[in-house]
Order: structure tokens, then sequence, then C-alpha cells
């Protein structure tokens, strides 16, 4: 039998005996339609999960154990605003191969310069989904967007493909990867990442969708750690 492993927050699933959290109740008993004496995982964010039982309107503790899924190497995707929904297939594919948290990113090339707060908790829901789904131990964060400066900072790398003669698979495991929008870098802010000791690197000859690169740059830098593939 399937297992549906749901986050809560870690103060509703305190104790050995709680009730069932209001976040999921619907879900588990209107939506999925489980019953008394079956099981659910639940997880709280603090890298751990509790294996419980359904007992009327509570969740009975059967085993409390430490998520043995989460990377060592916490990367987090720097991403530019992007166009439509591609940033919803970008977070999801993201979340599933290891990511731990997005900043989103004003640049010079972005064509979407704000989100609203209902996008924003759509992103985050996606993350939240894709993060029970594939069987994360946290939920990665979803920041709201900042200008491009303010994410410079030590240990990132910037992914300028046209210009960058460096392959992302040569350095050591960057901590951030800063990506950009459909347009990619200008030459000016490839300059001022460069000023602050920000690399620039490539991921190849190929050019890819701009809803693709985060998902194949943590594959490469989770491959390098051990913590993918």
């Amino acid at each position: 039998m399937t297992l549906h492993r749901f986050f809560v927050a870690q103060d509703e699933m305190a104790g050995e005996r709680f009730p069932i959290p209001a976040s999921i109740e619907r879900q588990v008993r209107t939506v999925l339609r489980l019953r008394d004496g079956d099981g659910i995982v639940l997880f709280g964010g603090d890298g751990s999960e509790a294996l419980c039982l359904l007992s009327g309107a509570e969740c009975v503790v059967h085993e409390r154990r430490s998520v043995t899924t989460e990377p060592q190497h916490r990367l987090t995707v720097v991403q530019a605003l992007l166009k439509g929904d591609a940033l919803e297939e970008l977070i999801r594919q993201a979340t599933e191969i290891g990511v731990a948290a997005f900043r989103l990113v004003v640049t010079d090339r972005t064509i979407a310069r704000d989100i609203s707060p209902r996008k924003l908790e759509r992103l985050r829901s996606i993350a939240r989904e894709a993060a029970e789904q594939s069987e994360r131990g946290i939920v990665p964060a979803v920041d709201a967007p900042v200008a491009l400066g303010e994410a410079f900072g030590a240990e990132a790398v910037l992914l300028y493909e046209r210009n960058a003669d460096v392959r992302l698979s040569t350095v050591e495991p960057p901590r951030a990867v800063i990506i950009g929008p459909e347009g990619g870098f200008t030459e000016a802010e490839a300059a001022a990442a460069t000023a602050v000791g920000v690399r620039l690197v490539g991921l190849g000859p190929r050019i890819l969708r701009s809803q693709t690169v985060a998902a194949a740059a943590a594959s490469v830098v989770l491959s390098r750690t051990g913590d993918f593939a």
C-alpha cells in the first residue's frame, strides 16, 4: 500500500499522539479517503519524519526516524524571473533533483519584472508538492524577487554560456548557481559579478531552454558531490 507523505508544521506533529493536522485533514479524509489504521508519513522540515497510523481524528506515531534522502551539499539556485509558467516547471524539476533553496532575481533582460503574492505562493506550493513526491526531508524555500546584485555572494558561480571558457563540471562545486532569463546576462552584469568574486562558467556548447538550465546545473553539481545519480 502506498504511504502518502505530507509536510506539516513541527508543532502539528508534537508528541506520540496528536490531532490530524488541519492543513492536511481534508486531503487525508475527504480527497484520499484514508481510514483508521491507514498509515501516513509526516515531515516537519527538520530532517526527520514520523510514520503515523490514523485513529479517529488523531495520528498515532508508530515510528520516528531521520530522513536519509537529503543532499549533504546545500545548493541554492538563483534564478532570474521567466515568462509565463516556466518557473513552475523549473522549481518542480530542481526540487526533485535536490536543490535546497531558490532565490528569484530581476535582471537587465528580465521580461517579467515582478510576480504577484499569489504566484509566489503557487511556486512555494509546487516546491512542497515536489518535495513530498520525491521524499525530501525539507521543502526548499522560494524567496521573493530581489535585484541581481543582492544575490551575489561567496561560493557562487554565474552561468554565462556564450563567453564562459570554464565548464561548471570542472570547478569546485558551488553553493549557489546564478541563472539568467531567456536573453541571458548582459556584459555589464557579468562584469559586476566577477568584480565581487563570482566566477563565470558554462554548461557546454548547446543552448538550453531557460526552464531546463536549473535542473541541468543542479544535476552537474550534485553528481560531483555524490548527492545525485
